[in-house]
């Protein structure tokens, strides 16, 4: 497994996403996921206004090697999509957790996101 970073400030989905706790929190994929992915091409995030549910898929990222769900960490509703990624998805592989981002939510719960790993607990899931 490649050494790979994973911000101790973030919360981790076995589903390879991170969420940045906030308000509103922000979402994307892990380092892992985009290395596993390669190279990014292509980026379908849920419609601003969208409700998501937690554990649902809400969005599709394409890699020159197959299309892989986005899964929701959180129920909420998206209030902002990343704009950059619509022309330039490789984002996601050059910055994941920056210029990389996906999207925010407002979560239906203020108390979440509860139940993520740490990055401790999801660097051990994983090897």
């Amino acid at each position: 497994m490649p050494d790979l970073d994973y911000p101790a400030d973030l919360r981790y989905t076995s589903e390879h996403e991170w969420v940045r706790p906030g308000a509103v929190v922000r979402i994307g994929i892990t380092a892992y996921a985009q290395d596993a992915l390669g190279d990014i091409v292509y980026v379908s995030l849920p419609e601003e206004g969208a409700h998501v549910e937690a554990g649902q898929a809400c969005g599709e990222v394409e890699s020159t090697k197959s299309v892989s769900s986005i899964y929701s960490p959180i129920s909420g509703t998206v209030q902002t999509r990343n704009p950059a990624l619509d022309d330039s998805p490789e984002l996601v592989n050059s910055d994941p957790y920056g210029d990389g981002w996906m999207f925010d939510v407002q979560p239906d719960d203020p108390d979440s996101p509860d139940g993520l790993m740490s990055a401790e607990e999801y660097r051990a899931g994983l090897g």
